[in-house]
């Protein structure tokens, strides 16, 4: 990155995403909705300067995602900011030969682009890692995308759901004999999101020792199929194909969710050690020596655990609500209440992690969100900054490529920008 670019992006860059363990780092973040924004905006937390592009005709229609906070006449994308955080925001017509030649100019200063078109989609465009890679050859290209950049699907248009029905993990979510559920967040999407970030950093290390970038190549499939835990050896050994099974775990006992008063628990207490505890806690000491469920192998065994030991724990939960099974075991063994949303935002360890972090939109007002589950004890991440207005930042970003007042406004009349 040039001197002169390099101290405008410091002198636009929100002050909460100053510093940190990136500073330095230049990504251009050609995305939208979820995977490719969060990827760029984790970048973004660790002190990278992200430069967010959109078509000034048609930015990030997650701007346009609910909730939205503000005042009536005035509102701003609650789901939007919680992606797009501490980011420059610029606009490029890359259908444009000036578009091109703009973003050709900023990848010359870059360090990382990321993108998370359909395969091909940039390559067509000219502006691929092909293309790139040949004007600045130390460029990190990390493409997310549903398939992936090579095989039969690459060119196939697929969302969350898409990975989580190829990957494999919708068939095994939901109830025992009944129609598979889809997992109940974007898993496809976040774990491509978490994947494109290591990818990232990966290859940055790599150019940082040789000066050559690389291209990152993320699947959304490939992720999900890396989540399902054992099922693709429970296959490829023992012939199983994985069907859903509820709360239950395939084989370790009692390791599920079990109701309580006042709504639901999680209880692990499979280990002869955390089960002889649990025992002890809820008054039952000898239970752990009966000569039927004493050892872990025969509280595994489905028709002993669903005759002997489901009904023993069953009664030790149902008349305590979670916060009173908490106070009793869950400093002791793995017991934890199933809480909804309203309860994690408010739970104390959450607060102690500082995961719930409040933004003040100069326009729009206050918004609790997220913070970042990254914590770096030297240089901590900095989740506090806002989101942009659509090519918030055109101008300066602009200027920093030496263009002049005459010039930027030239631009905007051709739509370039």
């Amino acid at each position: 990155m040039d001197a002169e670019l390099s101290s405008l992006l410091q002198d636009v860059l929100p002050a909460s995403a100053q510093g940190g363990a990136l500073q330095g780092i230049v990504v251009l973040d050609i995305t939208r909705v979820v995977a490719g924004p969060y990827c760029s905006m984790l970048l973004a937390d660790l002190g990278a300067t992200v430069i967010k592009i959109e078509h000034p005709g048609e930015p990030d229609y997650a701007r346009e995602f609910p909730p939205m906070f503000g005042r009536p006449e005035e509102q701003f994308s609650a789901f939007f900011t919680q992606y797009n955080r501490n980011k420059l925001a610029m606009t490029l017509d890359l259908s444009t030969e000036q578009g091109k030649q703009l973003l050709r100019d900023l990848v010359v200063r870059a360090d990382v682009l990321v993108e998370n078109f359909r395969a091909g989609t940039m390559d067509k465009l000219g502006l691929g890692y092909g293309d790139l890679r040949s004007i600045n050859p130390r460029l990190v290209y990390t493409a997310l995308s549903g398939y992936g950049q090579t095989g039969p699907y690459r060119r196939r248009p697929a969302y969350d759901n898409s990975a989580q029905a190829t990957g494999g993990l919708w068939s095994m979510n939901g109830e025992p004999g009944r129609p598979p559920i889809r997992v109940g967040t974007i898993i496809g999407d976040l774990s491509a999101t978490m994947y494109g970030v290591i990818g990232t950093l990966a290859a940055l290390r790599h150019a940082e020792r040789t000066g050559a970038g690389q291209l990152v190549d993320i699947s959304q499939q490939d992720s999900v199929l890396s989540l399902t835990e054992n099922a693709v050896v429970s296959y490829t050994v023992a012939g199983k194909v994985p069907e859903p099974m509820g709360n239950e775990h395939p084989f370790v006992k009692p390791y599920e969710q079990f109701p309580c008063r006042d709504g639901f628990v999680f209880f692990g207490g499979y280990t002869d050690k955390f089960w002889r505890l649990s025992c002890a806690l809820f008054g039952e000491a000898a239970t752990a020596d009966d000569p039927a469920i004493d050892t872990m192998a025969k509280r595994f065994d489905p028709e002993t655990y669903e005759a002997e030991v489901k009904p023993l724990v069953l009664g030790w939960f149902a008349d305590r609500t979670k916060a009173e099974l908490e106070a009793l075991a869950g400093d002791d063994v793995p017991l934890s209440a199933v809480k909804t949303i309203a309860e994690v935002v408010e739970d104390p360890q959450i607060a102690a992690r500082e995961m719930i972090v409040e933004v003040e939109h100069p326009r729009y007002g206050a918004l609790r969100m997220a913070g970042s589950p990254i914590k770096l004890s030297e240089t901590p991440t900095q989740p506090r900054g806002t989101a942009p207005d659509v090519g918030e930042h055109t101008s300066d970003l602009l200027r920093g490529l030496g263009l002049d007042d005459e010039q930027i406004s030239a631009l905007r009349v051709a739509g370039v920008v």
